[in-house]
């Protein structure tokens, strides 16, 4: 069993980022009233402690989302809206977050009667919170294997689809195995959305997922990546999302979003983001 936990990562600038891709890329695909079935590849717990011993362990919230929170108030890009409303709904004391989120959590909240969503989750600890979690919720959890979950999905009966695939990459041959999965993904469901979070490292390993793509004959990749201020000697330097079939105007939003969390006195050095693959 893989002994990778998101807890003690939670809120961190990567979720940030990958939560603020999800979130826009959600309620822009919303603008239309047909019916989006989602998917959460590996969906986590659902919601996490930033105040328990894991979070506070490492205190990598407090430069992600802890200081989107700090900020709140002067925020122009409306985008951070869905995002803001649903911390201080969970949030309702003064002070620092204490909850947050995890991807599925993101999902539902932003459901709409006529939309879906399916989380898969491997770990038996996980997927346990998970199912408490969703009981009250209009969310199918299925204990297993997400990547293969979800090609045995697809495609949907739903007529849009939104896929968030965010493995922990503790496995190096995750890299392949996600373009693999999302080459056949997207064979099955062309039109359909699809997120792909990885981390960036000092190893360059993460690169072998945007190469495998570049020549997977996928159409319509952009991809957005952010560079750490200070990039450690080993480990993760940046955060990367794949994003197929990105909604129109996806690209200039969002980097108004982060852009006015980052900057050489906060998260990051630089934001780039751009085509991968064109249409």
């Amino acid at each position: 069993m893989l002994s990778y936990l998101h807890e003690f990562h939670a809120g961190n600038f990567a979720d940030v980022h990958k939560h603020a891709s999800l979130t826009l890329a959600m309620t822009m695909m919303q603008a239309k009233p047909s019916a989006i079935a989602g998917f959460d590849t590996h969906a986590g717990s659902a919601e996490h402690d930033l105040a328990g011993d894991r979070a506070s362990k490492t205190g990598e919230a407090d430069s992600g989302i802890q200081r989107v929170w700090r900020l709140r108030d002067r925020l122009q890009a409306r985008d951070w809206s869905p995002m803001l409303a649903e911390l201080a709904r969970l949030n309702p004391d003064e002070g620092p977050l204490t909850r947050y989120p995890g991807s599925p959590a993101w999902f539902s909240c932003l459901q709409r009667a006529q939309d879906s969503l399916t989380a898969f989750e491997l770990h038996s600890g996980e997927s346990s919170r998970l199912q408490e979690w969703a009981r009250k919720r209009r969310v199918t959890v299925q204990v297993g294997d997400g990547l293969e979950g979800l090609l045995g999905a697809l495609p949907p009966r739903a007529p849009r689809l939104l896929v968030l695939i965010d493995p922990s990459y503790e496995i190096k041959d995750d890299y392949r195995l996600v373009s693999r999965t999302l080459e056949k993904a997207w064979a099955r469901c062309r039109h359909g959305v699809f997120l792909v979070w990885y981390p960036m490292l000092t190893s360059g390993l993460h690169q072998v997922l945007p190469d495998h793509l570049g020549g997977s004959g996928i159409r319509k990749v952009w991809h957005s990546e952010l560079l750490l201020n200070a990039p450690p000697e080993r480990g993760m330097t940046g955060s990367g999302m794949l994003v197929v079939n990105p909604p129109w105007g996806f690209s200039e939003r969002l980097d108004a979003m982060i852009g006015e969390v980052s900057g050489r006195d906060g998260l990051y050095v630089k934001h780039r983001q751009g085509w991968l693959v064109p249409e």
